[in-house]
């Protein structure tokens, strides 16, 4: 696999998507949880979405509740949740693993392209985002302590590239 679009997911509603429909945006992938303390991020990551959608954004949200079993609900169960507490329009995705053998092949792609800390491949929590410009290509990854708002600027730029 050589860039997002070879890879395949499935709608928080059980539809299957291909992310080639994203072809030519810049993405924003998020593993989420709804029981997490970072969770208000859905705030930020909605304004994020609404402020840059016309420009070609695209936040996608896989929750996971690998971390302090932070999301258990169903598939329904958390949309419903995104949806009523945070206004969460923006393409949610079925729940995932994000490490370990059961990894979705997305993620074990994602943390390859761009290691953490030391290199790290594993996701160390929920809200680990990755920046992916309009070519398909991993430009980014950020912790999850980095807010929303702080990635604006890069956002800009993959936009403008």
């Amino acid at each position: 696999m050589s860039t997002i679009y070879d890879f395949e997911a499935q709608r928080i509603d059980g539809q299957p998507a291909t992310l080639a429909d994203y072809r030519g945006k810049v993405l924003l992938i998020v593993n989420t949880a709804s029981q997490c303390g970072f969770t208000p991020q859905f705030a930020g990551l909605e304004a994020l979405h609404k402020q840059y959608a016309e420009q070609g954004l695209v936040v996608l949200g896989f929750p996971s509740n690998q971390f302090g079993s932070q999301d258990p609900g169903s598939n329904e169960e958390i949309g419903a949740f995104c949806t009523k507490n945070y206004g969460v329009s923006f393409p949610m995705m079925e729940k995932v693993d994000v490490n370990g053998a059961n990894a979705a092949p997305l993620y074990r792609w994602l943390t390859k392209e761009k290691p953490g800390l030391l290199g790290s491949t594993a996701i160390k929590w929920n809200f680990t985002k990755f920046l992916v410009g309009r070519d398909g290509q991993v430009l980014k990854r950020y912790a999850p302590l980095d807010t929303p708002a702080s990635m604006a600027k890069d956002i800009e730029a993959a936009l403008a590239a």
